[in-house]
């Protein structure tokens, strides 16, 4: 019951950031293009076009990765091998990002990272390995699974 609650509390923290992310980038191109900013001579349509795209992108795989631990919370199973390795990806992000983050954005940004960053790994966690039975733990789901046969 806990390992379903926190597998569909992280996926509505990822379709949130999804948004997040989706709305700062909106901002940002939007403000590139009225403002007709320049890096270097770089062309501020191609600028704003790539920070839509950014924008576009990072919320298209947050929510992909917010698809895996509402999947396995409505099956109860672990997500598998490359589910797995999505999340561990978007885990590995959060924590560069919260590192970051303490530099440039100040604790408070770090602290909500670091929170996404728990939930994941607690999904992970919870989940265990995707094997026989649905996880780390036997088909009953007490940890007494029938002996791997020889």
């Amino acid at each position: 019951m806990v390992r379903r609650t926190v597998a569909v509390v992280t996926a509505l923290v990822l379709f949130g950031e999804a948004v997040g992310v989706v709305l700062v980038n909106a901002v940002l191109a939007t403000v590139v293009d009225n403002q007709r900013m320049s890096l270097a001579g770089t062309d501020p349509g191609a600028l704003s076009d790539g920070t839509w795209a950014l924008g576009w992108t990072s919320g298209a795989l947050l929510v992909l990765c917010g698809l895996v631990p509402l999947v396995a919370a409505v099956r109860d199973r672990a997500p598998g091998r490359f589910a797995r390795a999505g999340l561990i990806a978007c885990a590995v992000v959060h924590g560069v990002l919260g590192a970051l983050a303490v530099g440039l954005a100040g604790w408070a940004a770090f602290a909500v990272l670091m929170a996404v960053l728990g939930l994941l790994v607690l999904t992970l966690v919870l989940y265990g390995s995707a094997g026989p039975g649905g996880g780390a733990r036997g088909a009953r789901g007490d940890g007494a699974g029938a002996p791997a046969a020889v």
